[in-house]
């Protein structure tokens, strides 16, 4: 269960200025999870969620690690529009991918993949996958938005559906660190120290791999 970076905020945008103008009403807006968090104004969300290829160049560091190959079955939590799904198959043509997000908008909008292997539930209600019925499950910066209890639930969802698994979480240092981070995001919820992660994935037996986000590597 080391920390592993596949380089996913190696190019970092100035978030700073959206920090100081974003508040309440910019969170009440985001939580709606639709078209304009996604492609309405950039103080509300992404301003604008588009495919910029930036999987090609991330996933061959996943694809070595994990050993991907056209056998494998990939589920991404929180997939969104399903960027990552697409060039996966491209880079890997006749794996077997699957995606699921917890609100309609973007996985609406999602290519290249049938249908039925998109879901739209809870992070944290995933029942009806089996036991270790994915190769890899990958969780990018999604789980996290959640409450501490359904973050747990979730994590331990991971657990049992996954062979292996790579999730990337919100993290800090310090108080300074959290407070430039939590002025800035809109839907992040539960965000512990690194230390507090670790001993939290001990307490309930998550052995996966991680990522920590947090405001330097935001570039806040």
């Amino acid at each position: 269960m080391p920390e592993y970076d596949i380089g996913y905020f190696s190019s970092k945008i100035k978030r700073k200025k959206l920090s100081k103008l974003r508040d309440i009403k910019n969170r009440i807006i985001a939580w709606r999870l639709d078209k304009e968090y996604y492609d309405g104004k950039r103080i509300n969300g992404y301003g604008g969620f588009k495919y910029d290829g930036r999987w090609k160049t991330l996933l061959p560091k996943l694809i070595k690690k994990y050993n991907l190959s056209k056998n494998s079955k990939v589920l991404e939590i929180g997939c969104k529009k399903g960027f990552l799904l697409q060039d996966l198959k491209v880079l890997i043509p006749g794996i077997k991918l699957y995606g699921l997000e917890n609100h309609k908008y973007p996985i609406t909008k999602v290519k290249k993949i049938p249908k039925k292997n998109l879901f739209l539930n809870d992070y944290h209600r995933l029942d009806f996958f089996k036991k270790k019925q994915f190769d890899l499950v990958i969780a990018f910066n999604s789980i996290y938005m959640q409450n501490l209890g359904d973050v747990i639930k979730t994590l331990q969802q991971i657990e049992r559906i996954s062979k292996k698994s790579y999730i990337s979480i919100a993290s800090y240092t310090n108080k300074k660190d959290r407070d430039r981070f939590l002025d800035w995001t809109l839907l992040g919820t539960t965000i512990l120290t690194e230390k507090e992660w670790k001993k939290l994935f001990r307490i309930i037996g998550f052995r996966g791999d991680y990522y920590f986000s947090n405001a330097g590597k935001l570039g806040l």
